[in-house]
């Protein structure tokens, strides 16, 4: 059976070290002059254009401010992730890389990433970990939608336009750490894995009701079981 594994990034396959979250305050201050709460805000599972729009909403700046200085901002945020950003403080998180190469390793299977991240900034954190960017097939991102919940639908056709293939809804897996990463693949009617790698506990995931949960990804035999399940 063809199968379409799409991995989130923050808190499933790698830990940033914070260097999101330093890059996204930056450049609020540089481009809008102000970082609301951002320190205090939560940003697992959300998507970048999401906590732009939030933490400056909630600072009291209006929708047409905060979209005039969009294109500004990811100029700035991505040129200080990269500027940044500490190969020596961002890492793999346990089993990432093993199952990444068992995924890659089957035929029949696509290897794919479902996240928040922008585009190049998903491609700077994955590269800094060791894990390969290009290795990955396919990928939905936050730069192609604000809402979490249509990134699915944007990996499913990517991944039809590349291999000729219609994955069916048991055909596709996501794999991620927070509830956001539950919800988006039970919007799609898809299978879901989650891991607790992230800031969310494995009760608070449980709650959400994953197919399958795992405290890490460390078990690389037991998650693939979980994907052809």
């Amino acid at each position: 059976m063809r199968r379409l594994v799409l991995f989130d990034i923050d808190g499933t396959l790698l830990n940033a070290g914070g260097a999101g979250k330093r890059a996204v305050t930056r450049a609020l201050r540089e481009v809008y002059g102000e970082t609301g709460q951002v320190e205090r805000y939560n940003m697992a599972g959300r998507t970048d254009p999401q906590i732009l729009r939030e933490v400056l909403g909630q600072a009291g700046l209006d929708r047409a401010r905060i979209d005039a200085g969009m294109d500004a901002f990811w100029d700035v945020y991505i040129r200080v992730l990269r500027d940044t950003l500490d190969p020596a403080t961002v890492h793999a998180l346990p089993g990432a890389a093993a199952l990444v190469d068992r995924v890659e390793s089957e035929n029949d299977t696509v290897l794919g990433l479902l996240t928040g991240n922008v585009l190049e900034g998903a491609r700077i954190k994955v590269d800094a970990a060791g894990l390969g960017f290009d290795r990955f097939q396919v990928g939905a991102y936050g730069s192609d939608h604000g809402d979490r919940a249509e990134l699915p639908a944007v990996a499913v056709r990517r991944a039809r336009d590349r291999t000729g293939v219609e994955f069916s809804r048991k055909q596709i897996v996501i794999i991620g750490d927070t509830p956001f990463d539950i919800s988006c693949g039970e919007a799609l009617g898809v299978r879901t894995i989650a891991t607790a790698t992230g800031t969310y506990s494995r009760d608070e995931l449980a709650e959400c009701h994953p197919d399958h949960l795992f405290a890490d990804l460390a078990d690389t035999e037991a998650v693939w079981r979980a994907i052809v399940d």
